[in-house]
């Protein structure tokens, strides 16, 4: 394995094979986003506040595991190299424990918190164990500016495809209308089934897809007895680089206000917007197009305009997106329920938004990889798991900050558990939209800010390739 810098371009395989890993986070990341807070709340009937609760109990493990995680493949040993070893670990043990979720014994309410508590972490930890060594790879396989985003656009292309695959399939397969939609218990219980096989799947195609690569990668520094206080001080180095920071914020902020969007849209699309769960099913197709224009779009923003004032540019686009449907709805000015103008409607919004959003995903994690040199520069050490550790916790805030204040949301409001369409008040169903936008809109624009603190461009980036191929000078 060389410690040199590596100039070599990634082939379309690679690219390929890495981005498809991507799939078992996006299909895990589409039940724990979108579905659970409602699938606990309102078909197995535990209080929406407990389900918060217990995602946000998760999150402060992920808190400790992801960093150390992230330590973990920057200095593991093993003959295949740094972050092989815990991509196929982790396969079959998070597939299996993700089937469990979704399949909860008939126990009586304290004990069905707890164990739904034990599930949560259990998955979340064990996704860390791959998503974060999987990912890193990027700054490993190549050091161009560009190519790195689209690296990057690959694996949220398949993240987003996996997603929505399970997605459809739950909507439109595991839960028809004329078997009970929403409420039909055995439809989730298949879906986790299908979900499981797809996560164990894409795991072991892309880590296999990727093995050739291991002795190209990154050596780990020299092996050293652990020490707590090491470990802490370089983890405290490493995090404190000022344009990672600006860029975890930003995540952190982002994925707060993504998880209350992404865990209330399906009470919006059940009960304010009233769709069936076929209609919720066919609103999702359109996001397909939208990755693979993401896809498209995203290297050539890069080349462009740069990561940093294309993702602000992109980022400010989709944050005013976001509420426009609900502030329209408010006003008076969008179509009525139960109408073809409205579904198509939204499915427009809808498809544009997703679009930004995974356009500018795409960017700020290139942003990421672009902070290991600089970092090494700083520190002397190459930390691409430990950077992609701390946005690996901030994208899961998604599924835990977001969920916490989107069960809270409810709570506050007194929304009812296992209600049935039509039988939500309307003063209710808008005092969850008024309650929603604010609290969308202030932790997009705290996000917006946050991001414009990034100091690394093209430039930059070139010179610290630059310096870090100069040659060490000899010590006096």
């Amino acid at each position: 394995m060389s410690s040199n810098i590596t100039t070599r371009q990634v082939d379309f395989s690679t690219k390929l094979y890495y981005g498809f890993g991507a799939v078992a986070n996006g299909a895990k990341s589409n039940g724990f986003n979108y579905l659970l807070l409602f699938y606990y709340s309102q078909v197995i009937g535990l209080r929406a506040d407990l389900v918060s609760i217990g995602i946000l109990i998760a999150l402060i493990f992920d808190a400790v595991s992801d960093p150390l995680v992230g330590y973990i493949s920057d200095n593991f040993h093993s003959p295949w190299g740094r972050r092989h070893p815990l991509m196929y670990a982790a396969g079959l043990p998070v597939a299996v424990a993700y089937y469990f979720l979704w399949s909860p014994p008939a126990w009586d309410e304290e004990a069905l918190f707890l164990y739904f508590v034990c599930i949560a972490v259990l998955i979340r930890t064990l996704i860390t164990f791959y998503e974060i060594p999987a990912t890193a790879l990027v700054a490993e396989l190549t050091d161009d500016y560009d190519e790195r985003t689209e690296m990057m656009s690959f694996r949220y292309f398949f993240a987003w495809w996996g997603g929505l695959t399970m997605a459809i399939l739950n909507y439109l397969v595991f839960l028809p209308e004329e078997k009970g939609g929403l409420e039909y218990v055995a439809g989730w219980q298949n879906y986790g089934l299908a979900a499981s096989c797809i996560i164990f799947l894409s795991i072991y195609v892309s880590a296999i897809g990727t093995h050739k690569h291991i002795p190209n990668l990154r050596m780990p520094p020299p092996k050293q007895k652990f020490s707590f206080q090491r470990t802490s001080s370089e983890l405290k180095e490493t995090l404190s680089n000022r344009s990672f920071f600006a860029l975890f914020i930003t995540a952190l902020l982002s994925a707060v206000a993504a998880g209350v969007s992404t865990s209330l849209s399906i009470y919006f699309s059940r009960h304010f917007w009233e769709f069936t769960s076929t209609e919720i099913g066919y609103m999702n197709l359109p996001y397909f197009l939208s990755a693979f224009l993401a896809l498209m779009i995203a290297p050539r923003i890069s080349r462009l305009l740069g990561k940093k004032h294309g993702a602000m540019i992109i980022t400010g686009l989709a944050f005013a997106m976001a509420p426009m449907p609900f502030i329209l709805r408010i006003l008076g000015w969008f179509p009525d329920n139960g109408t073809d103008l409205l579904f198509w409607t939204l499915v427009v919004f809808n498809a544009v938004e997703v679009t930004l959003i995974i356009v500018s995903a795409s960017l700020i994690a290139a942003m990421i990889a672009d902070v290991v040199e600089d970092s090494e520069l700083r520190t002397g050490r190459r930390s691409e798991g430990i950077f992609f550790a701390a946005n690996s916790f901030a994208q899961k805030a998604v599924n835990g900050l977001g969920v916490v204040v989107a069960g809270q949301i409810l709570a506050y409001i007194q929304f009812p558990t296992q209600a049935k369409p039509g039988e939500i008040p309307q003063n209710t169903l808008f005092e969850l939209a008024y309650l929603y936008i604010p609290v969308l809109l202030i932790f997009y624009f705290f996000a917006l800010a946050s991001l414009s603190l990034y100091q690394i461009n093209r430039a930059d980036h070139s010179e610290n390739l630059r310096r870090l191929a100069e040659p060490a000078k000899p010590s006096l």
